[in-house]
């Protein structure tokens, strides 16, 4: 699947500005992520966003505007999101957004190696 370069370039500047951490890409779920200090933090999967976040905040985050849950194998994946369009399309949901990923980042674990 081909993903949104504009989005994913949008993204990454978002995260360049934001964090003195390290950022990096990688190919995943079908699109590109945005790993900070090697870990994902977002990822652009078509012209959506794959947002990974606090699991505590899923029934906050359900109820926005662009939200679809992630499935993983028919299951829901707790903490995790795409995003349409529609729900970033203002600055301010697309801040949002990359605020909920990063903050996360911090407290969230790196898959193995």
């Amino acid at each position: 699947m081909p993903f949104d370069a504009a989005l994913l370039q949008r993204a990454s500047s978002w995260l360049h500005c934001h964090t003195n951490h390290r950022i990096e890409e990688k190919k995943m779920f079908r699109g590109v992520a945005l790993m900070v200090d090697g870990k994902m933090c977002v990822c652009i999967s078509g012209d959506n966003l794959l947002c990974r976040f606090n699991p505590a905040l899923q029934e906050e985050v359900a109820g926005k505007t662009g939200y679809e849950e992630m499935l993983m194998k028919g299951k829901s994946l707790s903490g995790y999101c795409y995003v349409h369009p529609e729900g970033f399309k203002k600055e301010k949901d697309f801040e949002y957004w990359m605020n909920l990923c990063l903050d996360y980042n911090s407290k969230a674990k790196a898959s193995k190696k």
